[in-house]
C-alpha cells in the first residue's frame, strides 16, 4: 500500500469543506427572520398580521390559567420567567433579542407548546401572525 502525503490543493479543499459545514450549521440555527416568519403566517392566514389584535391576544387568557404575558411579561421587551418552573425566558420581542424567532423549527415548537398551554389547542396561522406583528411593533 502506497501512502501519499496530503497535497496543498487537497488541504485547501478540506478547509473549504470545513468552512462550508460551519456556515451551514450557523445558518441552520438561524434559518429565517421574524419578518419572514410573519410573511409565512400571514400567507397561511390569507391576511396580514394585526399588531393590535396580537397585543390583545398576548395579554388575554383564553379560557385557561395563563396568557402569553404570564411568562413573557406584560410587555415582552425584557426577560420573562416561566409561571410554573421559574425558568428564565429571554425577551421575546426581536428588537430586544436578535435571536428571537430566527429558527423556524424552534419557533414552531414553542408556538405549538405555548399555544397548548394558553389555548389548549394549537394557534391558528392568523393568531401567530397577529402575535408576531405585535412583537415586531415593539421597538427600542
Amino acid at each position: 500500500m502506497h501512502f501519499q502525503p496530503t497535497r496543498p490543493r487537497h488541504a485547501v479543499q478540506v478547509l473549504l469543506l470545513a468552512a462550508l459545514c460551519a456556515y451551514t450549521a450557523s445558518t441552520l440555527a438561524a434559518d429565517t427572520t421574524p419578518a419572514e416568519q410573519l410573511a409565512r403566517w400571514s400567507m397561511q392566514a390569507a391576511r396580514p398580521g394585526n399588531a393590535v389584535q396580537g397585543q390583545q391576544f398576548f395579554a388575554s387568557r383564553h379560557g385557561g390559567e395563563w396568557s402569553c404575558a404570564s411568562c413573557h411579561g406584560a410587555v415582552p421587551t425584557e426577560a420573562g420567567q416561566h409561571a410554573a418552573t421559574g425558568k428564565h425566558i429571554a425577551p421575546l420581542a426581536p428588537a430586544f433579542n436578535p435571536k428571537a424567532l430566527t429558527d423556524t423549527a424552534r419557533t414552531d415548537k414553542w408556538f405549538r407548546r405555548n399555544c397548548g398551554d394558553v389555548l389548549r389547542r394549537e394557534c391558528s396561522p392568523g393568531e401567530k401572525a397577529d402575535v408576531l406583528a405585535y412583537l415586531l411593533s415593539l421597538q427600542r
